[in-house]
């Protein structure tokens, strides 16, 4: 599987982005705080939309274009369509549940198999969750330090208004499709639709 090995935080300021959003503590760098005046061209800046929305969620070219295209097929308007799409993704989900402190770790908690999806454990991050699915964490990975700190510390994490959990618990279940007021970081979707459909 391939797997982006580029350094968080250096991508974060390369691309203007928090790496709050991506639940790391350290808000910003403070290495090379020279500022170049260039004015970027527009495909430039369409571009950098994209990067940005594939860094936040760890997803890379092929499998990007397929949500696209996807969202592009669907009835709506295909850039927050594309948003939600992402947002369905399970690894996003455990991490919006407070169960990660990023989405990279996640990822990898989902292929690890600690969650459940309806009763049936799920190891496919990019699994697409469905309004009605509920979206645990197995039985055995609940006895784990790793699993009762996070429990502990959700109380601080608010969770979005498409999932419906108690502060305490280990489950959540999906009550929505996520809407576009739901995404928590700033990006001009349009964008990246008028990048693909040039």
């Amino acid at each position: 599987m391939a797997k982006n090995m580029q350094p968080v935080l250096k991508r974060c300021k390369k691309l203007g982005l928090s790496p709050a959003v991506l639940g790391y503590s350290k808000t910003e760098t403070h290495r090379n705080q020279k500022q170049f005046r260039r004015k970027q061209s527009e495909y430039a800046t369409q571009l950098n939309e994209k990067q940005k929305v594939k860094f936040i969620y760890g997803v890379l070219e092929k499998q990007f274009r397929a949500y696209y295209e996807k969202a592009a097929r669907k009835q709506g308007v295909t850039g927050e369509l594309l948003l939600q799409e992402l947002e369905r993704r399970l690894d996003n989900v455990a991490f919006r549940m407070g169960f990660a402190n990023t989405r990279r770790e996640a990822r990898q908690l989902v292929s690890h198999g600690h969650f459940m999806v309806n009763g049936q454990r799920v190891n496919i991050p990019s699994y697409q969750i469905k309004p009605g699915d509920v979206v645990s964490v197995c039985e055995k990975s609940r006895s784990t330090t790793k699993f009762k700190t996070l429990v502990e510390e959700q109380g601080k994490k608010a969770t979005p208004k498409w999932m419906e959990k108690a502060a305490d618990s280990f489950e959540a279940k999906i009550v929505a499709m996520p809407a576009r007021e739901d995404i928590d970081y700033e990006v001009a979707e349009h964008l990246i639709v008028e990048l693909y459909s040039k």
